[in-house]
């Protein structure tokens, strides 16, 4: 099949939807599919080879924006337009692209959503003009449905069904200033019903964007997330004797749960003195500020010694990381449509402590390898006391983590049922 995947860059940040959709991409082309990755606003950074660095940059940052405040900008030159999206110009924007909230940006997702009716419509055209000077898709993902203003122009031009992929966009959008945010969720919804299908990560944030973008439930799709297990470490668990270490890896955010995580783990040291903690994600600028403060809180807790921290580290860092603690946790705020993170931790043997809310329960109770807990600090920090001082339940949860990830949360897993959503719409 000759296969279109069109996913937003998110600059000098790592993004677990670009890491998602890159390693779909490369599964598909590895099971002999013509598979094209268009890059949206930014380029990418991932931690694998990038699978679309031959494809320009569409709907480039800075033209966008500038659209966005001036109409009189839709009609400048081409020639500086294309400068505006030259790789040199989009890496300079991709710094101050990291410190954006959605707070500043309600304008703009709604222009965006409202495709060729927006401000952005030119840079669509260019975007369907170049795909049909490409071999005719069978299909169009989408990778989340703040694109789905591109779906109706992209379905006539060029005839392929179009599937939107859902992956944690509510917390986005509940976060724009109103009216934006009701305009907002009313266009997702009108835009919604002309996809082929939406596909959800889990049944859990499935239910819960259908229900909000006021769709059928036939109509939304569930494959779980999966990622690329090579590399991985085969072991059940870290040596015994070391002082046990929980990890913490994800954006280093409020909206992740890092400080709940650190509250969590300062009560647990109460009764497991030995406990250590490595934190390990992304961390742009927009993050700093955030991470200074967990770290003053653990300097006044005296515990600043017994942490460690990983920023932005690239695959084999990352999988360094894994190999260097004995459980994890990342108990987010928001609605979490997945949880990448988990996976990556279990295909490593590392057991996973979440709350049980949003997707964990899902993912956890699929193959086990982990422990759901209220969702409370003082829920997960007796459980993180409960592991620290049982290596052989850490042993045993390590088995459960390892084979769940191999037999439900590979890529291959993830692109074949994929595959089977988009056979079943012919």
């Amino acid at each position: 099949m000759n296969l279109v995947q069109i996913t937003p860059g998110a600059g000098g940040m790592y993004c677990g939807n670009c890491f998602r959709d890159n390693a779909l991409v490369s599964e598909l082309k590895r099971l002999g599919h013509d598979t094209l990755m268009l890059p949206l606003y930014l380029p990418m950074t991932l931690d694998e080879a990038d699978q679309s660095a031959r494809s320009p940059v569409f709907f480039g940052g800075i033209n966008v924006y500038l659209q966005q405040q001036s109409g009189l900008f839709s009609h400048a030159p081409n020639w500086f337009r294309n400068l505006l999206s030259s790789p040199r110009v989009l890496k300079w924007a991709s710094g101050r692209a990291a410190k954006t909230r959605a707070a500043d940006l309600g304008d703009l997702t709604l222009s965006m959503l409202r495709g060729e009716e927006g401000r952005q419509s030119r840079e669509l055209e260019e975007m369907v003009k170049w795909l049909e000077s490409q071999p005719r898709p069978d299909a169009i993902f989408l990778s989340n449905a703040l694109l789905l203003g591109m779906a109706r122009r992209l379905k006539a031009a060029l005839g392929a069904p179009v599937i939107c992929m859902l992956q944690g966009e509510d917390d986005f959008l509940d976060a724009l200033p109103e009216p934006f945010r009701t305009k907002c969720w009313q266009e997702c919804g009108l835009r919604a019903r002309e996809v082929s299908a939406l596909l959800a990560p889990s049944r859990y944030f499935g239910d819960r964007m259908g229900a909000r973008l006021g769709v059928r439930a036939d109509r939304v799709k569930v494959v779980h997330n999966g990622i690329r297990l090579e590399g991985y470490p085969e072991r059940e668990s870290r040596i015994s004797g070391a002082p046990p270490v929980l990890g913490y890896f994800a954006r280093m955010c409020p909206e992740k749960g890092l400080d709940r995580l650190v509250e969590a783990f300062l009560i647990a040291r109460r009764e497991a003195p030995d406990l250590r903690l490595r934190v390990g994600g992304g961390c742009g600028p927009g993050d700093e500020e955030f991470v200074q403060q967990v770290r003053q809180k653990l300097s006044a807790a005296g515990a600043l010694n017994e942490v460690e921290f990983f920023p932005n580290v690239d695959r084999e860092g990352k999988i360094r990381f894994f190999e260097s603690i004995d459980f994890l946790s990342v108990p987010a705020r928001c609605s979490e449509a997945f949880g990448l993170y988990l996976v990556e931790s279990m295909a490593a043997g590392v057991p996973v402590v979440q709350p049980r809310r949003s997707a964990s329960p899902e993912i956890i109770e699929r193959g086990g390898g982990g422990i759901l807990c209220d969702d409370t600090v003082e829920a997960l920090a007796s459980a993180f006391v409960s592991l620290a001082k049982s290596p052989e339940r850490r042993a045993a949860l390590s088995a459960e983590a390892r084979n769940a990830a191999r037999e439900h949360f590979s890529v291959n897993a993830m692109t074949r049922g994929i595959l089977e959503v988009v056979r079943g719409l012919e």
